[in-house]
């Protein structure tokens, strides 16, 4: 089969959407499948099978490539699909790289698949300025292309009550609904699609790591916390309010005895430095953005890695990650217990400082807590891998092939 895969984001920036990308190709190109990745950047890729789609010149939102023009981008990805024989066009974003796939799948009629990634609802209020108006553009741009029509949202749900919010849920729940088949990786954003009024197919397939990340980690080895060491505690994301970085600082200041490390970048990380920087006998250290290696090596020094984020994140690939290299997860998103392996992480009692720096203490004070979180974090380590999850992921593409048969 040849899947070309679509996206507004990819390597070598970073994020969850680029590592999920990278994770299909690598592990369907091992099963023998041709897969092309088509996708805005800096500059032409040093993989033939990237290919840059027109990008504009001197602006680059949060960091990120943009494509530009949408028409342009459209008519490059028909005359590649058309001459490269493609069978399954699979879209991961929702900007204008995603509807240029949409317009090229459709004239060519090759099925698409789409995978919602994330809530684009609270991304967007949290880093986009004035996001009363720039939302409005963005929604206006994205009708444009695709028809909103198919999108009745309901405003009486938590997450749609501002007309910010809505308008971003029409746009997600369009796009679902103007492809063959959807993919999402935890069952608690299917809920919420589906209680929005997508009624294109959804399957939940988690994501997973590809057999190189696997073997970059290593083994999955045991923590522990020898006497007199301070717990090491780590966080790794975008460094953006969404995230809540702030929530972990405030944790960390809250408990001595511990060691706190970030990695990311973002629009907070002048605030975060800041804050780490009142944090008192220096147990703070913002790191920055770093290469994925160094992420993976920080995980083995690591004896717990926490996520702050709260009502945004869908299946973060940090967590993935930390569960593979046998680190315990604490998360304060009680959504986010779906990823965590029974017994190998813990959901804090409520979602603020107060409640992370509760488990925070009693990790610090019971190593032997830590030490069986990761044992059962590490004997997870199969489920998460991309080949557990590949059959499915084609049994989707099939599917979606059936409806142009």
């Amino acid at each position: 089969m040849r899947i070309a895969m679509v996206t507004d984001y990819y390597l070598p920036t970073l994020g969850g959407v680029q590592t999920v990308i990278k994770a299909h190709k690598e592990e369907l190109e091992r099963d023998g499948h041709d897969v092309l990745v088509f996708a805005p950047l800096a500059e032409p890729s040093t993989d033939p099978a990237v290919v840059r789609l027109p990008t504009a010149r001197g602006f680059a939102p949060d960091g990120y490539p943009f494509t530009w023009t949408p028409s342009a981008a459209a008519a490059c990805l028909r005359d590649e699909l058309r001459s490269r024989e493609v069978d399954v066009v699979h879209v991961h974003t929702e900007m204008f790289a995603a509807l240029a796939g949409f317009e090229a799948a459709r004239a060519l009629g090759i099925p698409i698949v789409q995978t919602m990634h994330g809530r684009i609802d609270v991304y967007t209020r949290s880093v986009l300025p004035l996001p009363s108006v720039t939302t409005a553009l963005l929604a206006g741009m994205h009708r444009r292309r695709m028809s909103h029509d198919r999108a009745r949202v309901d405003s009486s749900a938590p997450y749609t009550r501002t007309r910010t919010a809505r308008r971003m849920w029409r746009l997600m729940v369009s796009q679902a609904n103007h492809a063959d088949q959807v993919i999402v990786p935890s069952a608690h954003f299917a809920e919420k699609l589906l209680a929005q009024g997508v009624d294109t197919p959804i399957t939940v397939l988690s994501n997973g790591l590809e057999q190189s990340v696997l073997d970059d980690i290593g083994n999955a080895e045991a923590r522990v916390i020898r006497p007199g060491e301070p717990l090491q505690v780590m966080w790794c994301g975008r460094l953006s309010p969404e995230k809540r970085p702030e929530v972990f600082l405030d944790a960390v200041g809250q408990v001595p005895g511990i060691v706190a490390h970030l990695y990311g970048d973002g629009v907070s990380r002048g605030a975060v430095s800041r804050h780490a920087a009142q944090i008192a006998d220096g147990r703070v250290e913002v790191h920055g953005p770093v290469p994925q290696s160094e992420v993976l090596a920080a995980m083995h020094r690591a004896h717990v890695l926490v996520s702050s984020s709260l009502d945004f994140d869908n299946q973060p690939m940090v967590l993935l990650e930390a569960i593979a290299s046998g680190l315990p997860v604490v998360v304060t998103d009680p959504d986010l217990a779906e990823t965590l392996p029974s017994g190998g992480g813990i959901v804090t009692p409520t979602p603020d400082a107060a409640g992370l720096a509760t488990v925070l203490a009693r990790l610090r004070d019971d190593p032997a807590q830590v030490a069986r979180l990761s044992a059962a974090a590490a004997a997870h380590r199969e489920q998460i891998a991309q080949t557990t999850h590949r059959a499915a992921l084609l049994g989707v593409y099939e599917a979606a092939l059936a409806t142009v048969r």
